[in-house]
């Protein structure tokens, strides 16, 4: 008996339009109050607008974040201080987390995940490796921010072919850190020095944030 297979041309997927995330709404109580302690946390303040007698809303954005805050009169039904996982990544935590006191913000001891389902362990990851390292602070209405210390993103993560950093700090900590893993390189090497460290630098720079593979 024959068999005929018919084969079903599969038309290709057509490209998502870009959804970028644009603002994360949190609910308080004095909006006075909490327009203090984002200024004071050295956020950009963007808009303080007013409609009427039962709108006001107030925008803020993290310094180098693509994405902002909203929050005021009228804005949302959520109960003051219900915010919860709401993510800062950050490059360096023992940096960031200094400055935020030297802010007066009380910021929690710096912990790490042990594995999945085991209680934080206080003090960074050992390896410090990606994503593993963490601590926390509140706005004065109890909505919890959790800073997240990310050097190596996850293959996937961002464009292969595309690199941008948003700040001069993060620049400047990524390049502390193509230094010192090109100091072990050079090491390897037998301690000559590397007449190509530019091109070794851009190959480090690209795989870190990237996810591929480190340069040896």
């Amino acid at each position: 008996m024959n068999q005929t297979v018919i084969e079903k041309e599969v038309a290709p997927h057509p490209r998502l339009a870009d959804m970028k995330l644009e603002v994360i709404v949190i609910p308080v109580s004095d909006v006075d109050r909490a327009k203090r302690f984002y200024g004071d946390l050295g956020w950009r303040l963007d808009a303080d607008f007013v409609v009427g007698d039962e709108f006001r809303g107030v925008q803020f954005t993290p310094p180098g974040s693509p994405s902002s805050i909203h929050f005021g009169k009228g804005v949302t039904a959520a109960m003051p201080g219900t915010a919860r996982g709401m993510y800062l990544v950050v490059s360096d935590i023992e940096a960031a987390r200094a400055e935020l006191l030297a802010r007066g913000v009380e910021v929690g001891e710096v912990f790490h995940r042990a594995g999945p389902g085991k209680p934080p362990v206080t003090g960074p990851d050992p390896e410090r490796r990606s994503y593993f390292t963490y601590a926390t602070f509140s706005d004065p209405d109890g909505n919890e921010w959790l800073l997240q210390e990310v050097t190596t993103r996850f293959p996937g993560r961002l464009d292969s072919n595309t690199v941008s950093f948003t700040s001069e700090s993060d620049l400047a900590s990524t390049f502390r850190r193509a230094s010192a893993a090109h100091g072990e390189h050079e090491a390897r090497m037998g301690g000559e020095r590397d007449e190509n460290w530019p091109d070794w630098y851009a190959a480090y720079i690209v795989a870190e944030q990237t996810g591929k593979p480190l340069p040896l």
